[in-house]
Formats: structure tokens, sequence, C-alpha cells
């Protein structure tokens, strides 16, 4: 018994990585901590005297167990990119546990998004190499490839994740600035900021699941439109801008499951359309991107 909780201490000393590579691999705190008390259980089975490197064996373990969950939701093709879409937006109380809202918000609610987006090899290869520093030659026999094969295949998933703008670098900069700013002044109600950001003329569209019972799925106006969404500023809080089929907008993702996204037509420096797309169909056929590289974690690459 002394010796099972000397090695339960040793685990403790880990669980914080462990939970943050499993994290960003699953986007589900409850899968990553299912993963990570896997890791555990397969330990406690083990002789840990026979093994070198703990943190390295429970990162290759708990990446293995990752790899079988992403598999198996693959399997499930009806589900929903980004996790399955609950019928309303959630209020405040729906929020879920706290823990789950810091680390989406220090992931980055759009990276979770896109990392949905990524086949399971994909994706272990990409977390674990970009944002861990895993070197290609032990990531290789997880997703069962040679290092050579396992870098194209997180080079195929760092393609995906930081997307191609079609528009030229000052352009994309000048419609982040706009979009966010549209962002801003949503999640602070702000109706003045509003207006200062719409076309006189603007024309909002929505997909019915993201409306109140009876209200108009196409809206015309500045003033109507920004009345509009002063009144669902709630939901703002959950958006981020990100690349949506290359241009500019945003996807709204309560603890990085997609909701819905935003696709925005901006001129002469005003936002001049945009529609609100929440249909699982439509948001399945949309090419979602970060706008900026994805931070490597610290390590030496």
């Amino acid at each position: 018994m002394d010796e099972l909780t000397g090695l339960a201490g040793r685990f403790e000393e880990h669980r914080g990585l462990l939970l943050a590579v499993s994290y960003r691999m699953l986007g589900s705190l409850s899968e990553a901590e299912d993963a990570v008390q896997e890791a555990w259980l397969r330990l406690s089975r083990t002789d840990a005297d026979a093994i070198d490197n703990l943190p390295a064996w429970l990162r290759t373990v708990v990446s293995r167990v990752c790899l079988d969950m992403l598999r198996a939701r693959a399997a499930r093709p009806e589900e929903p990119v980004g996790g399955q879409v609950p019928e309303r937006f959630p209020q405040e109380e729906d929020d879920g546990p706290e823990e789950e809202v810091v680390l989406a918000d220090s992931v980055g609610r759009a990276l979770l998004v896109v990392l949905g987006t990524l086949g399971p090899a994909e994706r272990v290869a990409f977390v674990l190499h970009d944002m861990f520093a895993v070197p290609f030659e032990q990531i290789a026999p997880l997703v069962e490839r040679s290092p050579v094969a396992t870098k194209k295949l997180a080079s195929r998933a760092r393609s995906r994740v930081r997307g191609t703008p079609a528009l030229p670098a000052g352009e994309v900069a000048e419609q982040r600035s706009l979009v966010e700013a549209f962002l801003a002044a949503a999640r602070g109600g702000d109706l003045s900021a509003l207006l200062a950001v719409l076309a006189p003329d603007v024309v909002r569209r929505s997909d019915p699941a993201v409306l109140p019972a009876g209200a108009a799925e196409l809206v015309r106006g500045a003033n109507a439109v920004a009345r509009g969404t002063v009144l669902l500023a709630q939901r703002s809080r959950y958006a981020q801008t990100a690349l949506v089929n290359g241009a500019v907008g945003a996807v709204v993702a309560p603890r990085g499951r997609l909701l819905c996204a935003l696709t925005l037509r901006c001129e002469a420096g005003r936002i001049a359309a945009y529609e609100v797309i929440a249909d699982p169909a439509r948001l399945a056929g949309l090419q979602l991107a970060l706008l900026d590289p994805v931070p490597a974690a610290a390590g030496n690459g």
C-alpha cells in the first residue's frame, strides 16, 4: 500500500501536464479527465521501477488513450463538428464547470473548434509536436507511421489549423480589427459602438436555431441590426474571430464546442452584411482556421 501511495504521489506531479495534453486532444474536460484516470489505472498495474522516463511514459499512454477515443468519436459521423450542438444557446448558468471554462479560454475557443476538424492521427501529431514540442520520432509509434510520414501528418494539420486567407494581409488585418470591434461592442451591449461599425444599410441573416421565437431571419438597417445584437449580447461572450472560408469571420463556441459561425462582408470600413450559421450540416461544410499562427509550447522544439 505504501508503494502504491508513493506511486500515486509521483503520478499527481504530472497530472496537470497530462490533463493539458488530453484536453487539447479531446476538447472535453470530462473526457480528458477520463483519459488521465485511465493512464493512472495502467500505471498502477505496471512495474514502475522498470519505467526509465515516467513523464514520457505517461504522456505516451494518455496520448494512446486519447487517440482511441478520437477514433471512436470519428466512427460516429452524425456528431457535428466541435461536439454535440445543443438545441438552444446556453445561458449564464449553463457555462459548465469553472475549470472547463478557464481551460477553453486559456487554449482558445477558436483553436479548440479548429482542432475538432482534424482527423484523429492529425490531431494527436499536431498537439504533441506543435503544442508540446514532442519529437516526431516519439510520436511516430503512436500514430503507427514512420517519423517522416508523421512529420507530413503534422504539417498537413498545421496548414489546416492556420489556413490561408483569401485576401491580402493588409485587408485581413483591417477586417479583423473591424470584426473584433463589432464583437467587443456586442459583448458590452454598446449600441453606439455597434452603429459605428455597421453600414447604414447592413443586412443580417440568421439560421432559425439561433433566434428567439418569432424573430425575423432577415433584418435590414443599422438601427434594427444593432438593437437585435444588443438583445443577444450574452451570446457574444462566447465569440472569437477566425478564418471562415478564407475570410475574417467569427465562431461562437462555449467551452470550445461550435454552436454557430459568422460570415461577414466588409465595405468601406464598415460591416455591410453578415450571416449567422447554426445548422449542423452547414457548419460541417465550413472551412475554419485560425487568424494567427498557433503559439508554440515551451520546449526545445
